[in-house]
């Protein structure tokens, strides 16, 4: 049987039966299933309902970053440990030797995200030019024009609206030259206690 004598066969059955020419029965066909599946979402079963609900609530929430915590002075060496490779650890970074807490921008600022370069580090220098590349990752300033210094000072302005600043760069120099300090003026403090006990005790 050829093709035309195929294609005529069913349309003389399709005629008998519906009394409509091919053409019309297909598109009327067409559409009554169009139809049926749109009745068809519409509708969801309980059971489908059900599953749908279950597997939201599986869903973990948004996790919520704790409060910005205070960490005082900290050397460029102890700000790495804070790039967000340990989550129960804040995300740092630093601007001009000023640390703040970027935390609740891990989305940007943690493990892979775009500009996760830039935590636990100073990134001062890389923020003035614009840059992605690990040299520029620095406090250095020199050689910035001033165009780039008005930039890095729109940053600063941003960062200090949006986030906590906790903490600020030191040199391992100048810690330890403060922790020495320190330890002379409470060196210095123990005596005076004593004197004044004996102020204390002699009045009494």
């Amino acid at each position: 049987m050829g093709v035309m004598e195929l294609y005529s066969t069913i349309a003389e059955t399709i005629y008998s039966y519906t009394g409509l020419s091919p053409v019309a029965f297909f598109t009327i066909l067409s559409l009554m299933v169009g139809i049926y599946h749109m009745v068809c979402g519409m509708f969801v079963s309980p059971e489908v309902e059900a599953a749908a609900a279950a597997r939201r609530s599986v869903l973990p929430e948004p996790e919520i970053p704790p409060e910005p915590v205070e960490i005082g002075e900290v050397t460029i060496e102890e700000l790495r440990a804070y790039d967000g490779s340990d989550p129960k650890k804040p995300l740092l970074m630093a601007i001009k030797g000023n640390i703040f807490d970027v935390s609740r921008s891990r989305i940007f600022y943690g493990p892979g995200g775009p500009y996760a370069l830039f935590a636990g580090r100073e990134s001062s220098r890389a923020l003035a030019l614009m840059s992605f590349d690990q040299n520029d990752l620095t406090g250095n300033l020199e050689g910035l024009s001033a165009s780039e210094l008005e930039v890095l000072q729109d940053w600063e302005e941003k960062f200090m609206e949006k986030y906590v600043k906790v903490g600020h760069l030191v040199s391992e120099r100048t810690r330890a030259d403060n922790n020495q300090n320190n330890e002379k003026l409470e060196a210095l403090q123990e005596p005076r206690t004593e004197i004044d006990n004996q102020v204390e005790n002699m009045g009494n």
